[in-house]
């Protein structure tokens, strides 16, 4: 086996390693899970995620999860916690402890002070028979039959199950209290669901001023004026009491003068496009993508009920914010 072959084959070997571990957690989701649920779901307080080393960096990762899926919740170091930080933890609170050991001494030292405080425990340890899984409220088991390093040592099936099966408790949450797409868009509002789930097509548009427009007995000059002043590569054409009549692009320009057309001379209403596309206010900005990727245009104008103007907006305006 050359070198190439025995890296594959150590790489493949701990991905089975850790599969295996994984697969196990399904005997897992008993009782004992559901009941966990049940208390980290009627919890008035924050869930408290506690771990140490490995399990330390495994449990921030859980806090993140359930706090973006709509159970509050934050990590507390055992040690910090041993030094001032365990003020943060309230009787409203359920506090979920992972120790893959169940005896790690940083967080023993904590189970009394926790148990004066009223605060249900959730622990995940591999270990049922230890000390935290005996003082827990619950306990779910997360034991593996082996770790994925060779030498026995390093956490690393250990911490990939302790991690699955906290991703299964978000998600039952998740589902349980019924948290939607905006719920997750409105904890994300700097990510690209966020912004895709949020921004309207109102926080884009270019409207008042800023909006091309011209009315429909204007000439194709004036029209060209107009988009060179707003620079969104088009400009709205409206009728009597600002109704839009159509839109002139640059591809009715393109047109105009295959036709050998005089801009001086040609009202912008015998070359615009009059069945254009609009979209509302209202309307999310990922609407106004699917319109224009549909339609294969770049810019859309926006009306209200009465298709009357009320402004513009273009794909770079979407690029911009990030929905595209």
């Amino acid at each position: 086996m050359n070198d190439a072959e025995q890296i594959q084959a150590l790489a493949l070997a701990v991905i089975q390693v850790e599969l295996q571990a994984v697969q196990a957690l399904t005997r897992r989701v008993d009782q004992q899970f559901v009941q966990a649920c049940r208390l980290l779901q009627s919890c008035t307080g924050r869930v408290v995620v506690i771990g140490m080393g490995k399990s330390g960096h495994i449990a921030g990762k859980i806090a993140a999860t359930l706090a973006s899926t709509g159970t509050p919740a934050f990590f507390v170091h055992p040690g910090e916690a041993n030094h001032g930080d365990l003020g943060m933890i309230t009787r409203q609170d359920v506090v979920l402890v992972l120790s893959n050991s169940g005896e790690t001494d940083e967080i023993l030292t904590l189970l009394p002070i926790i148990k004066r405080l009223g605060a249900p425990l959730v622990a995940m340890t591999g270990n049922p028979r230890s000390t935290l899984a005996k003082f827990a409220s619950v306990h779910i088991d997360v034991g593996v039959e082996q770790e994925a390093c060779p030498l026995g040592l390093a956490p690393t099936a250990s911490t990939t199950a302790a991690l699955v099966m906290g991703d299964a408790l978000a998600v039952a949450l998740l589902q349980t209290k019924g948290f939607t797409r905006d719920d997750f868009a409105r904890s994300h509002p700097g990510g690209n669901l966020g912004k895709r789930l949020l921004l309207k097509v109102a926080d884009l548009m270019h409207a008042g001023a800023e909006a091309p427009v011209v009315s429909e007995d204007a000439l194709v000059s004036a029209a060209l004026l107009e988009m060179t002043a707003k620079k969104l590569g088009m400009t709205a054409v409206t009728a009597a009491g600002g109704k839009v009549a159509g839109i002139f692009t640059d591809g009715d320009l393109r047109r105009m003068l295959e036709k050998d057309l005089d801009v001086r001379q040609t009202p912008v209403a015998r070359v615009m496009t009059r069945d254009c596309a609009v979209i509302a206010s209202e309307a999310l900005a990922a609407e106004a993508v699917q319109i224009m990727e549909n339609k294969k245009i770049n810019a859309l104008l926006v009306v209200d009920a009465e298709r009357k103007l009320l402004g513009a907006l273009n794909m770079h305006d979407l690029l911009r914010a990030g929905i595209v």
